[in-house]
């Protein structure tokens, strides 16, 4: 597994990647930053944890609006259980999220 270095709302995180999935982590990270930094910048909340659990909530419902992804088995709760372990394990520092 390879490990690249990502930022979200300015703060830099190691990562695990799997080989040949650095194109899909840089986009995840995108999508993930833009949300927290929306959610930071509309002014509701200033904490980290709290701003990275709405992010979370906010993509994972927009997940429940589209088909799940051809060729997988995995259900949309499977899915969900992925993107908060990946986000418990990038704000590790920070503490748990659940």
């Amino acid at each position: 597994m390879k490990q690249i270095e990502v930022q979200l709302m300015g703060q830099g995180y190691l990562l695990g990647c799997p080989e040949g999935g650095e194109e899909r982590l840089t986009m995840a990270v995108q999508k993930v930053d833009e949300a927290m930094c929306k959610i930071r910048d509309a002014g509701k909340t200033k904490a980290r944890d709290r701003i990275a659990v709405l992010a979370a909530l906010n993509l994972a419902f927009d997940l429940t609006d589209k088909p799940m992804f051809s060729g997988t088995t995995e259900t949309h709760t499977d899915q969900l259980d992925n993107l908060l372990k990946r986000l418990d394990l990038t704000l590790g520092d920070d503490g748990q999220l659940l």
